[in-house]
């Protein structure tokens, strides 16, 4: 099964994308790099809780 998550710029903390992940593999928390139209640049966004 897999489960939704939501991920968050590290830079501004707007929340941009969703996307969901393997409840089996989620050991620790997913960060990709992705584009944040708010900055206007490539950041890292997070996964929130």
């Amino acid at each position: 099964m897999r489960e939704k998550i939501i991920l968050i710029c590290s830079k501004c903390l707007s929340r941009n994308y969703t996307t969901t992940k393997k409840k089996e593999a989620a050991s620790k928390r997913l960060e990709l790099k992705k584009f944040c139209p708010k900055c206007g640049e490539m950041t890292m966004h997070k996964e929130s809780k």
